[in-house]
């Protein structure tokens, strides 16, 4: 009799198990269902008058129509965002003369592909000075690129991001770019996070802004709401990464800049040239 009494509750625990499992996939799926695009976003597919755009592959670039450009941005997208939310911002910076790379990750997640930026400057050796940038989680596994190339990226915009690694002693043009309504701003302006940083690293709060209001996409979740428009956002986020740009093209041809020599051993201070 001892089976018999037996089998319904093996038949019971195998039934739970399923449940669970399926509970299981359907949170998996859940989780990784993307963000909501806006209109704007499939909008800036495509060229407009002070821009070109091209599908290279699952990467989405926008240039200067004249095709002339010496300085590229690799742009990482933040979790569980398709890369064409940033495609509005990428028209901003790219109308200025830059080469903008927006990134496709494996189930939209940068951290499973953190050196997608290699693949795109070697289909670009037209570049002489590369930058590279990245939203929320995309903004750290940018930094980690850096970390992990050392000497390759010459800038760094981390929008609504902070860093994981020591680059410090990078020598990257940097900028942390953040709206103020964001609910990680303390760890974005934090010591522990400014100490990650290079000491001349800009950081730029936009007063009223949010997380999600970096790309144009829906449902960001435990995000207050903007008191500032999606446009006036973007606007301030494209100005200072322009402005860390600049300073990539300001930068010497070596790069990192060699460090500069201490004293003599007499004392008398270096006679280095400056600016070279």
């Amino acid at each position: 009799m001892a089976p018999r009494l037996h089998r319904p509750r093996r038949r019971t625990i195998a039934l739970v198990i399923l449940a669970l499992l399926a509970l299981a996939a359907l949170g998996g799926a859940w989780y990784l269902q993307p963000q909501p695009l806006l209109p704007e976003a499939q909008e800036s597919l495509g060229a407009k008058p002070d821009t070109a755009f091209e599908r290279v592959g699952d990467n989405y670039e926008w240039m200067p129509p004249s095709m002339h450009y010496s300085a590229g941005l690799v742009v990482y997208p933040g979790a569980k965002v398709p890369p064409t939310a940033y495609g509005p911002l990428a028209q901003q910076i790219a109308a200025h003369g830059y080469l903008v790379v927006v990134v496709s990750m494996p189930l939209n997640l940068a951290v499973l592909d953190i050196d997608a930026a290699d693949g795109v400057m070697a289909a670009h050796p037209e570049v002489t000075r590369w930058a590279i940038a990245g939203h929320s989680l995309g903004g750290a596994m940018a930094a980690q690129f850096v970390a992990s190339h050392p000497g390759v990226m010459r800038g760094l915009a981390l929008w609504a991001a902070y860093p994981t690694a020591d680059l410090s002693r990078s020598g990257v043009a940097c900028t942390s770019i953040y709206g103020t309504l964001d609910a990680g701003v303390g760890q974005i302006t934090s010591q522990a996070t400014r100490n990650l940083l290079p000491s001349d690293c800009a950081f730029v709060p936009i007063q009223g802004g949010n997380h999600e209001q970096f790309g144009y996409y829906t449902g960001q979740p435990n995000d207050p709401p903007a008191t500032i428009t999606r446009d006036d956002q973007q606007a301030q986020v494209a100005e200072a990464t322009l402005e860390m740009l600049a300073r990539v093209q300001a930068q010497p041809n070596q790069f990192p800049a060699p460090a500069s020599p201490g004293p003599s051993a007499s004392g008398a201070p270096s006679s280095a040239p400056a600016g070279s």
